[in-house]
């Protein structure tokens, strides 16, 4: 459903159902056909995105940006519960917002076996999960994370990480900059590079051949969709 803004701005908010079988780009292009024959002139302007509990990902962002730039709408902003499509946001460069009743408290509330955090960890700080953790801010020098799954950054890591703490090797850490004290995967350990972060990347440190190693993250790992 697309409503105009009541403020007169010129923007508006689309909703996505609670629940449906039709993806959400169909969806959203539903809502735009049905907007177009209301008989209120041209619709354009910033659009906010209420997205709910849907899981979207970078490829049905992408999907959904360039149906509504066709019809001379850009997505701003999207308000949503669900963890996976806020990291595909922010991987977009689109601001994204937590419902007030649905915001991961602090420590961190685990969603589909995801453990998630809002907020910078500063020095003295320690956050631990079961499982894969996803801190939303920074991890400053002298603060640590550990999972025992993978490590999901959305911020600049620059304290110590450890993920794959019970023992798996397959665990990643993943950063928008990996610049830590030190690293850990396993058992394995290693410091954090000293030079400039490549530009326009997120980061991911994996074991390879038993030794961690530091590349550019694949776009859409682990939140493809």
């Amino acid at each position: 459903m697309l409503i105009p803004d009541e403020s007169g701005r010129g923007s508006h908010r689309l909703i996505l159902p609670a629940s449906s079988q039709a993806p959400a780009p169909s969806l959203v292009q539903q809502a735009l056909d049905s907007g177009a024959l209301l008989g209120n002139g041209p619709i354009d302007g910033p659009v906010l995105l209420e997205a709910g509990a849907w899981r979207l990902g970078l490829s049905q962002l992408i999907e959904l940006q360039r149906t509504l730039y066709s019809r001379e709408l850009e997505l701003v902003a999207i308000c949503s519960s669900h963890p996976h499509t806020h990291v595909a946001a922010a991987g977009l460069g689109i601001a994204s917002q937590w419902p007030h009743s649905s915001a991961p408290a602090s420590p961190a509330q685990k969603d589909s076996g995801l453990q998630v955090h809002q907020g910078t960890l500063r020095s003295g700080d320690h956050l631990e999960a079961a499982g894969s953790v996803l801190l939303l801010g920074d991890i400053n020098p002298g603060a640590r994370i550990s999972a025992g799954g993978h490590v999901l950054v959305w911020g600049r890591l620059r304290g110590i990480a450890h993920a794959g703490c019970q023992g798996d090797n397959t665990a990643r850490i993943v950063a928008l900059q990996l610049r830590p004290l030190q690293l850990r995967i396993a058992g394995a350990v290693a410091r954090g590079p000293e030079g400039a972060p490549p530009a326009g990347f997120a980061e991911e440190a994996r074991i390879v051949a038993g030794s961690i190693q530091i590349d550019p993250a694949q776009p859409a790992w682990p939140f493809s969709g």
